[in-house]
């Protein structure tokens, strides 16, 4: 089994870790329109390969992304052009509902999703973490939502997702007002990092054994998990509730479950199939 090649994007297996990394370190890792269509299909590949269990999304070269490519943005214009200004309206609804779609899929992935920053981590870099389960950063990473300093108001996921991740929308309202550039430390203290290394080594290095260890959970219950707590995100306690009941009416009585309570009488670790 061979990961695809795609465009503006490196994709390698380390054992049952997917690490996919942003791959245009000459241009900071812009994200042009490839990148964006490169990301959805590396999304689709780990969710319906079973010998994916994690995926761990990083950036080659000095930053992680440097955000959407400005040449991709100028050429929207062309690429919605029409003689009608309804339909092209409606193109360009349809564009910015393509985007959006391009970084759920990391959401939609059955398999979690951990981002590891270094550098820089500006505008698109923040809707695109902000859709991983887990993110965090090297020291020297830097995250700014830098639409407001090109007249435009972030549309892709950052004024969505990022107020329930961290908890704090005076936060967020002032990053997106000013587009201010805050700190690893900084984005840690208000909760848009789970962790904060020392070095980039330290987090290729931490995170990756981050993800190895969800690799070898019942994959069956990591799935679970992922989609309790994205359905708890956006719906009630009391309805977040009814869905676990739900699903561990169907899943609960698995045979990983029977492995595990067996476990106490093997020497070796539970082996799970996907």
């Amino acid at each position: 089994m061979h990961p695809p090649e795609l465009e503006a994007l490196q994709i390698r297996l380390e054992g049952a870790v997917a690490i996919v990394s942003l791959n245009r370190p000459d241009k900071l890792n812009a994200m042009h329109w490839a990148m964006w269509q490169s990301i959805r299909a590396a999304m689709q590949w780990a969710d319906r390969t079973p010998e994916v269990r994690a995926v761990l999304l990083r950036g080659e070269g000095a930053h992680f992304t440097s955000g959407i490519d400005l040449q991709m943005f100028m050429g929207l214009q062309q690429q919605v052009a029409d003689d009608c200004e309804a339909r092209l309206r409606e193109k360009l609804r349809a564009l910015v509902l393509e985007l959006q779609d391009t970084l759920t899929s990391l959401e939609r992935c059955r398999k979690p999703v951990l981002a590891a920053v270094h550098g820089y981590c500006l505008g698109g870099g923040i809707d695109l973490i902000a859709c991983a389960d887990m993110r965090y950063a090297s020291a020297d990473a830097q995250f700014a939502i830098k639409e407001i300093d090109i007249g435009m108001v972030a549309d892709v996921g950052t004024l969505q997702r990022v107020p329930k991740l961290v908890g704090n929308a005076g936060w967020v309202r002032e990053l997106a007002y000013t587009g201010r550039t805050v700190d690893a430390r900084e984005a840690a203290a208000q909760g848009l990092l789970t962790r904060v290394f020392d070095d980039r080594a330290a987090l290729d290095e931490g995170v990756l054994a981050i993800a190895r260890t969800i690799a070898q959970k019942s994959p069956l219950a990591i799935r679970g998990s992922k989609q309790a707590l994205n359905y708890a995100r956006d719906h009630s306690v009391a309805d977040g509730l009814e869905q676990i009941a739900t699903w561990n009416a169907a899943m609960l009585l698995s045979e990983d479950l029977m492995a595990i309570m067996l476990k106490g009488r093997k020497d070796a670790a539970p082996q799970f199939r996907d």
